[in-house]
Order: structure tokens, then C-alpha cells, then sequence
């Protein structure tokens, strides 16, 4: 499959979108561009794994490689395997459903589906890239949309909000660009990330750019005490803005973080993984607690992301193939439940006009579906059985466990221990919002229309399929795990 695809789709609907007369045309074309996407995602999701049926053991599939400056020997180099399809397929997800629950968007319709657009674009060449430079190029993309989707099209302290937001990334932008300079010239002047796999960097080298390089992706996944942006970036963006930075941007730093810093810089991810650990056991408990204290449905969401993503990080640096194979499933799990939650938090907002808990009550007599899809999607967050957050948060559990000394079953047990504090705030916060007596200026409100119906059953499908059927996601997950294991494993 040509992998140029997965950029040109988005890029000419993007173009589209700029070139478009009204706004009706604006929603069409981005929903038929997000549908093509989502299509071509299951397209390469089909191919990839015939390939692999069929005996073909590449280390990246679909390879395509192109000079942009010989002198500097960057190239723009493309390749995909099991992780990168899974977050391909993940961000196709997110993206449909980010189009549809902003069908009614007035302001700057044109805009607005323009920086949407843009900003999968990033995610899609950023998952795709085998070359530093180009991946780093992709990366700073995301940024731009993001800042501009808070601080225009916001609500609350959006200007605060996007300048924290564009801020904070920047800096973690910062610390990346100098640990890929750092590899560059180490590595022999290369940025392609199979050659660089192939070099032994010497340990010092790799003690000084691991950590550049862990907690400058760490930024953008909220790893702790780096994650002060999210619960001001997701309460103050628009409803598809949010789905994306939790659902999407948060994934960025995690896969960069496992992709680049954990396989490239092995005895550094061995040096540093308690820190990691350490880390990653504050942000799952604090942002628990957080988030018992929170009155605000958007917060409630952002300061559970910082909870939930923090079991990724954990799992990469427990350092077994069970952690780590759950840590990408749980940046997948996530990614799908959390958009489906902000997703669900917008089409109460829109029509309450309040996010205050205390505020609501008896939404389920008018809103049976929105009410519904809330319940699931909160259920998945405290880890019910045959959900997709279960499947996820058991897998690093187990992977954790898996190392036997008392440090590292501590920090399991720790993490493990968030589970209670989630399901204490997930059904106080649904039970608060639509359960009970209804207040009488709801009792005319309206459910979800077509277009928030469709994206959330798409979303609903990515959490069952996950949860239900766990087995095709880790059989595509586990080559790609398997190599960074192998690294790890010839470090002595």
C-alpha cells in the first residue's frame, strides 16, 4: 500500500475545505475526506496484516523513501508496522467522530474544518515517519491547530489556555529537538530510525539523551509534573478540540517516548526506568484524587486523562513486553473512550449550557441515548470487564507484576489502587447528571442528533472491539514490541 496516501487524503481535503463556497459544502467534503481516511486506515490495517500472513518479516512495511536535503542525509522516509497501523486506525476513529459532533459549528465553519483536517494530517505523517527530522516536522504541525482551535474558537479562559497549552508543547519541542541533534550527530549524521536502531550509542551518550528525549515527548502526554496544560487545554477547547488533544495529541508523545526514546536509547530506558516508574505511579494516583475534586465535566475528563495516560508510562517503563503491550493498548483504549467522553460532554453542554455536575440531574428522562453512551463510556473508564479500558489497564498490571522485586510490585499495587478512586468519581459524576429528578428547564431539551449518534456508535465500536475481542490488537502489536524487547534485551 502507498503510504503517501494516508498524508495525501487529508491534505487535499484540507485543500477542499479552503476552496469551498458555503458552509454546508465545509462539513461535506470534511466528513467525506475523514470517511475516505477511516477507510484507507482498514485498508492498511488488511494489507498489513496479509503481508504479514503471508511471511513477509520486515521490521517496517510499505517502505518509501525519498531524498529531501542529500547534504544533511534527510530523507522523507515512510513505513508502518504493527503500533504505527494501531494509532493510524485510532486517529481515523477520532476524526470521523471530531467531524460529525461539529456538525452545527458556526464560527469560521471554513476554518475550523481546515485546522482539524490539519491537525490528522500531522498525526497521520507523524506515525508513518521513519525519519527524525520529518517525524519532528509532523510533530510541530500538530501544534499550530491546536492553539488556534482553543484561542478562537474556545470557551472559558481559552487565551490563558492556548498560550499555556502552545507554551508548555513548545518547550517539550525544545528538549526533543536538541536529543535528536544529540542522535544525529552520534549516529552518524543520520536521522533514519532503522539505521540509528542498528548503532550502540556508548552509555554516556545514551544517559544524557534519554531523558531529553523521554520528557520532551513526556510534555505532550501529560507525564507528571508536565502535564499542567491539560486540564486547562481540554476544559477550554471546543468539543472536537478536546477529542483530539486527549484522544489524539497525547498519543503523539507516548508513541514518541516508546518509538524513539525507549527503542533507540535502550540503556538510557534501563537507566531511567524507575524514575519513569515513579513518575508515571504520581500522575495515575494524583490525577485520580484530582479528579474527585473536581465540579466541571470537562475537568473531570482532563484530569482523568492525566490519571489514564499515566498507565501507559507506566507500562514503558516496567520494561517486559506484557507492560509495554499495554501500554500501547492502553494509548489506544484511551484514545477512543476519551474522544467518546468529551464527545458526550459536548452534546450535554450544547444543550444545558452548563458542565457543572451539581447543575444537572434527571438527563436520561429527555436524553436516553446521550444518557446511555455516558454510562458505557464511564463504565470503560473505571475498567469494566469487556470493555476496551479493562483489557488495557489489566495487560500493564499483569506485565508490571511480571517483575518480581518489591520497588516495582509497590508501584503496581499503587496504580492498581486508582481504580477505587475512579469508580468513586465516574458514578458520582453520571449518577449526578442523569440520574434522579429532572430539573424543569431540561425537561424540554432534545437527544442526540443523527450526526452525534453516528459518531458515537463508531466510537462505541473502537471500545467493544477492543474489549470484547482484545486478540487481533495485540497480534498486531506484538512484532513491534518484540524488536524494542530485543534491544533492551542486548543491553547488559
Amino acid at each position: 500500500m502507498n503510504l503517501l496516501l494516508l498524508i495525501g487524503i487529508p491534505l487535499v481535503a484540507a485543500l477542499a475545505v479552503l476552496a469551498s463556497r458555503n458552509a454546508k459544502q465545509v462539513r461535506w467534503i470534511s466528513l467525506t475526506g475523514a470517511t475516505v481516511q477511516l477507510i484507507a486506515s482498514f485498508a492498511l490495517l488488511f494489507t498489513f496484516k496479509a503481508e504479514r500472513a503471508a511471511g513477509n518479516t520486515a521490521q517496517m512495511l510499505f517502505e518509501q523513501k525519498y531524498a529531501l536535503f542529500p547534504a544533511w542525509h534527510i530523507n522523507f522516509h515512510l513505513g508502518v508496522d504493527g503500533i504505527s497501523v494501531a494509532m493510524i486506525l485510532l486517529t481515523s476513529f477520532v476524526l470521523v467522530a471530531g467531524v460529525l459532533v461539529s456538525w452545527n459549528v458556526e464560527k469560521m465553519t471554513k476554518e475550523f474544518y481546515f485546522l482539524l483536517v490539519l491537525l490528522a494530517l500531522g498525526a497521520y505523517g507523524f506515525f508513518i515517519s521513519l525519519d527524525l527530522f520529518i517525524l519532528f516536522f509532523f510533530l510541530e504541525i500538530s501544534v499550530i491547530p491546536k492553539y488556534l482551535l482553543i484561542g478562537i474558537w474556545g470557551s472559558g479562559k481559552k487565551e490563558y489556555s492556548a498560550n499555556k497549552l502552545a507554551l508548555m508543547l513548545m518547550g517539550g519541542s525544545a528538549l526533543i529537538l536538541v536529543g535528536m541533534l544529540g542522535l544525529y550527530f552520534e549516529g552518524g549524521r543520520s536521522f533514519d530510525l532503522l539505521k540509528l536502531s542498528q548503532m550502540n550509542l556508548d552509555t554516556s551518550t545514551q544517559h544524557i539523551l534519554f531523558p531529553l528525549l523521554f520528557a520532551g515527548f513526556g510534555v505532550f502526554t501529560a507525564l507528571f509534573p508536565f502535564h499542567t496544560w491539560v486540564p486547562d487545554g481540554h476544559s477550554s477547547a471546543p468539543t472536537a478540540g478536546s477529542m483530539f488533544l486527549a484522544g489524539i495529541s497525547m498519543k503523539l508523545g507516548g508513541y514518541g517516548c516508546l518509538r524513539v526514546a525507549t527503542y533507540l536509547l535502550p540503556e538510557g530506558a534501563k537507566e531511567y526506568a524507575n524514575i519513569i516508574i515513579i513518575l508515571s505511579a504520581i500522575a495515575i494516583l494524583y490525577g485520580a484524587f484530582a479528579t474527585m475534586m473536581q465540579k466541571d465535566l470537562k475537568y473531570i475528563n482532563a484530569y482523568s486523562s492525566v490519571s489514564h495516560v499515566g498507565f501507559s508510562l507506566l507500562g514503558i517503563g516496567m520494561l517486559t513486553q506484557t507492560a509495554m503491550t499495554g501500554a500501547v493498548m492502553q494509548m489506544v483504549s484511551h484514545g477512543v473512550m476519551t474522544a467518546l467522553f468529551f464527545a458526550v460532554i459536548g452534546m450535554i453542554y450544547d444543550r444545558t449550557h452548563t458542565r457543572m455536575v451539581a447543575d444537572m440531574g434527571g438527563l436520561m428522562k429527555v436524553m436516553p441515548f446521550v444518557a446511555t453512551v455516558f454510562f458505557i463510556v464511564g463504565l470503560c473508564s473505571l475498567g469494566l470487564p469487556g470493555l476496551s479500558g479493562f483489557v488495557a489497564e489489566m495487560t500493564v498490571f499483569v506485565g508490571s507484576w511480571e517483575n518480581a522485586d518489591a520497588f516495582h510490585r509497590i508501584a503496581t499495587v499503587a496504580a492498581a489502587m486508582s481504580i477505587v478512586v475512579t469508580a468513586v468519581y465516574i458514578l458520582r459524576a453520571v449518577g449526578q447528571t442523569v440520574m434522579g429528578p429532572i430539573k424543569n428547564e431540561y425537561t424540554q431539551l432534545k437527544d442526540a442528533n443523527w450526526n452525534e449518534k453516528l459518531a458515537a456508535i463508531l466510537l462505541l465500536a473502537g471500545i467493544l472491539a477492543i474489549g470484547i475481542a482484545p486478540f487481533w490488537l495485540n497480534d498486531l502489536l506484538k512484532p513491534g514490541i518484540e524488536l524494542i524487547m530485543q534491544k533492551l534485551a542486548s543491553v547488559k
